[in-house]
């Protein structure tokens, strides 16, 4: 099956070198290109994109907004966002994750690494690297970044109540950025064991994806900020 990439990046010259990056693979394809976050929302409709590599700072409307459309409308129930970040932590991340993005990913990161991560985002898994998340969110929600209107710790504590034991270790994993396999290693089990143990703390816990539960396993402090 080819993956139906949609670029959203006010920089033509960026949105140029990923469509050869991206078109040069045989199982993925470029089937737009967007300068703005309205136009990103119109067009992940219109041409069926899988996966929207989304830039956050954009004129008019932004990533941010746009993301929250994509993760807000039905008919777009199939598309992954993935964040462009420009920069080493960027304030806007934890939001975007909350919004409904299914990860993030440094402007600045190997050719290799961008047609992954379109991979990964295509296949449900998470978008999350160790280093990332470490780098990133751990930082973030230790400066106090992520406190807003709707943020609720005791609440998301409440909620980690409905988890069972082996279901919170998942969760430990999972917000240290793991893929299943990995935890499948770390804890001993088959990785489709995980997958269950995963998606069932989603359901509990009203996560949209693997990117939110690690946003909850950080606001609860069922996991630890590290500034390094």
């Amino acid at each position: 099956m080819t993956i139906r990439v949609l670029l959203a990046d006010d920089q033509a010259l960026l949105r140029s070198a990923f469509r050869v990056l991206v078109d040069s693979e045989p199982d993925m394809e470029v089937v737009g290109e967007a300068s703005d976050g309205a136009q990103a929302v119109a067009l992940a409709k219109e041409e069926r994109a899988d996966v929207v590599l989304m830039d956050i700072r954009m004129p008019g409307m932004d990533g941010l907004a746009a993301t929250r459309l994509i993760s807000a409308d039905p008919a777009l129930a199939q598309v992954r966002v993935v964040i462009l970040t420009t920069f080493e932590v960027d304030d806007y991340v934890v939001q975007s994750l909350r919004a409904g993005a299914s990860g993030f990913l440094g402007k600045g990161s190997e050719p290799e690494e961008l047609l992954s991560a379109i991979r990964i985002a295509a296949g449900g898994e998470a978008l999350l690297s160790p280093a990332a998340t470490k780098g990133l969110i751990a930082r973030f929600l230790a400066q106090g970044g992520a406190a807003d209107d709707d943020r609720d710790p005791a609440g998301a504590q409440r909620r980690l109540d409905a988890l069972t034991v082996r279901e919170r270790e998942v969760l430990v994993q999972v917000a240290g950025g793991h893929s299943n396999d990995e935890i499948a290693e770390r804890l001993e089990v088959s990785p489709l064991t995980v997958k269950t143990h995963v998606n069932r703390a989603m359901a509990k816990l009203g996560a949209r994806d693997r990117a939110q539960l690690v946003v909850i396993a950080y606001e609860s402090g069922l996991v630890r900020p590290r500034v390094e």
